[in-house]
């Protein structure tokens, strides 16, 4: 409610909470009017007296700075027009008038302003009241916007979920971690256009960027530039190796809000820091705050092509050792797909684009990526804009091993893009998406794509057309960090002959991109395999040796190498192996209601053979509180359970996920989730407290 002292208009209800429960937006913020494009809203004058005869109303809005000379102004039409026109009519009768506005599906989001104004007979301006504010969203529930999304249960999962679940691991062992989005908590909607605000195009030119935010193309090729900080105010810091002391570690983060409030508390100053996961997670956040349908995507295997040959080219030296390569692959590599029509593109490009904010390669200048339709992207289309060859690349390219010796003997023994992942619509549970990227691997058509890409990939004159006579493997457990465990090395004869040759094992650490932390364990032999049989020798990796190298990610990766008299070339097999690590319990006795007091158990008990120093607990959940951290007191022993306590009182109803994270010096990276079902609190239910609903 808004009031004047003039003597014609009194008050000005925006009647948000009937206007943001119509459109959705009543989680965001029910006190102050949120409305999407292409739906009606409805506001009410109240007079001091009837409006004069022959006087009438006009509305314009405003976007943009005031009394700025880039500010948009847009002056309401008094009646339906052509369909890409603001447009509103007004019933009521003496001192009492509904005004209806109508937006156009392609209107520009933001914040508005709304004067009021009213006229006399010959056109001059009596009185304004222009204290009004609105936001304006996309609105993927209008068969207009371009953001139109039919299913609705899509919906609920792609705009209205403020939990998600993001994939990790490898593709062979894939886990998980909660994450919490919050797309609808305090401030994050206003932090999302503030972001915006700071990109280079808005500082550059504040109008046209203010005009071209009706575009989710352009909308999404903002947030990929600025949710990463290479070159501008952008959100997030990236950072792929320790020392975090300054800043958060990227495994430490288990949602997006704290650290969009932290980038615009410290006056739109970088986060530290982030990995690919955690730049995917708030770029989700944003675009699904402004109503564009978004999911996470992990893709397993992921190439990064920097020469755009489709092809990743990886030289080891004979202990085994990786030589530099500006071509990288990653155990896992993080990106969104929004979806959208492409009014930009030949039919056949709508649906999800890939979205991704990972500094990586510049994109026009800037270090963004996408919007690339994943059709586009199945077919080998790479003309289309934006990025389709990267794209294409990190799901598709070919990876080559290069053995340099002085023979230049060489292997391939690998592949890219696999188990490409998000999170179900129905549940917490993954969802494989690989066939939406690309055909079957090794098929005709995938092979066909490729050659439609780019220059077939030609095979190198001394690579052998026939598998020689050894076969060589790798098999492991699921070994969990902090314990000794084995690694089996096969060798299989297919021959008709007995064979002898000389078997390495190399286990190294590295991090999930790839970059080589240190020398675990290293064994040279000389083994005998009978024709048609099937040789085992097994590498013992201890947590003493592991530990001294092992990155945040717990990652292990083995590698095997043969070379056999007799055989045309060398042969190589490699496994990355994920340790896990264990789960936190987390226990909610009761019924949970809004706005009342609740207590949640935390507990953990320390895996490893060593004590734990300075271990913290970050915790935080949509609608139930803010981020906060509880400090454990002491040192951790070998086998030591530790609990703590956590009251809080939930803001909001509704079915809520609780996040806890645990950290310490020796182990890292522990995550924890409880599902909260909050009842509303009727008592409560007509006080004005900000978030309830």
């Amino acid at each position: 409610m808004t009031h004047s002292n003039s003597c014609l208009i009194i008050d000005v209800d925006v009647r948000s909470r009937e206007n943001n429960s119509v459109h959705r937006t009543k989680e965001i913020n029910p006190q102050h009017l949120i409305v999407r494009r292409g739906q009606s809203f409805s506001v009410t004058l109240q007079l001091s007296t009837s409006l004069p005869p022959k006087h009438h109303l006009e509305l314009v809005l405003h976007l943009g700075h005031k009394n700025n000379f880039n500010e948009v102004v847009i002056k309401l039409q008094k009646e339906r027009g052509a369909g890409d026109k603001w447009w509103f009519h007004q019933q009521g009768a003496q001192d009492e008038i509904l005004l209806t506005l109508h937006s156009p599906a392609d209107a520009i989001i933001g914040q508005y302003r709304l004067a009021v104004l009213v006229m006399s007979p010959d056109g001059r301006i009596l009185e304004k009241m222009d204290k009004t504010r609105f936001h304006l969203l996309f609105n993927p529930w209008c068969k207009d916007d371009v953001v139109y999304l039919p299913d609705e249960s899509q919906l609920q999962e792609y705009v209205m979920n403020e939990d998600g679940t993001i994939y990790m691991g490898s593709w062979d062992y894939i886990r998980s971690i909660p994450w919490n989005y919050g797309q609808f908590d305090d401030d994050v909607m206003d932090i999302c256009f503030e972001v915006l605000d700071n990109s280079k195009e808005a500082l550059r030119n504040s109008k046209m960027d203010t005009e071209r935010r009706s575009d989710p193309v352009y909308v999404g090729r903002m947030i990929t530039a600025m949710v990463n900080s290479n070159g501008d105010r952008g959100v997030l810091t990236g950072r792929w190796t320790e020392p975090y002391s300054d800043g958060v570690a990227p495994y430490r983060w288990t949602g997006s809000v704290p650290i969009l409030r932290q980038w615009s508390k410290a006056g739109v100053r970088a986060v530290k820091y982030g990995q690919c996961w955690v730049f995917a997670g708030v770029a989700c956040t944003m675009l699904r705050c402004l109503g564009i349908p978004t999911r996470l995507i992990t893709n397993y295997s992921s190439a990064h092509d920097v020469d755009g040959n489709l092809s990743l080219d990886f030289l080891l030296d004979e202990n085994l050792r990786s030589i530099d390569s500006r071509d990288s692959s990653w155990n896992f590599h993080c990106w969104v797909e929004s979806w959208m029509k492409r009014d930009d593109l030949p039919k056949g490009n709508d649906g999800w684009q890939v979205l991704d904010p990972t500094p990586q390669e510049l994109s026009d200048g800037e270090f963004c990526c996408g919007p690339c339709p994943v059709t586009a992207i199945k077919e080998g289309n790479l003309a289309v804009k934006y990025d389709a060859p990267f794209v294409f690349a990190e799901v598709n390219a070919d990876i080559t091993y290069w053995m340099v010796q002085k023979n230049g003997q060489r292997k391939k023994v690998n592949s890219v893009g696999r188990n490409i992942s998000t999170k179900s619509v129905f549940g917490d549970h993954r969802e494989d998406v690989t066939l939406h990227y690309k055909y079957p691997e090794g098929s005709r058509k995938e092979r066909e794509v490729f050659e439609k890409a780019g220059q077939p990939f030609p095979k190198p004159t001394n690579e052998s057309t026939e598998p020689g006579q050894l076969q060589l493997s790798i098999k492991h457990a699921q070994p969990v960090f902090g314990t000794d465990f084995d690694v089996v090395v096969e060798v299989k004869n297919e021959g008709g002959r007995d064979a002898v040759a000389q078997l390495t094992m190399l286990a190294t650490a590295v991090t999930y991109n790839s970059l080589h932390r240190g020398e675990c364990e290293r064994q040279t032999t000389t083994v005998t395999v009978p024709a048609h049989t099937v040789h085992k020798e097994m590498l013992r990796l201890q947590y003493d040796e592991y530990a001294r190298c092992a990155s945040e990610h717990h990652l292990i990766r083995m590698k095997a190498f043969l070379e056999a008299p007799g055989e045309n070339e060398p042969i190589m097999t490699m496994a990355d192996i994920p340790l896990s690590t264990p789960e936190l319990h987390i226990q909610i006795p009761g019924r949970p209601v809004a706005w009342e007091p609740v207590t949640a158990f935390i507990s953990f008990t320390n895996p490893l053979p060593v004590p734990l120093r300075g271990g913290v607990f970050t915790v935080e959940g949509s609608g139930l509180l803010s981020a906060a951290q509880i400090h454990v007191k002491g040192v951790i022993s070998p086998g030591q359970k530790v609990s703590e306590k956590l009251s809080f009182s939930p803001m909001r109803s509704g079915v809520r996920k609780l996040l806890v994270d645990f950290d310490s010096d020796r182990l890292k990276d522990v995550k924890g989730v409880a599902t909260v079902i909050v009842r509303k609190n009727y008592r409560n239910s007509f006080s004005v407290l900000p978030g309830f609903y």
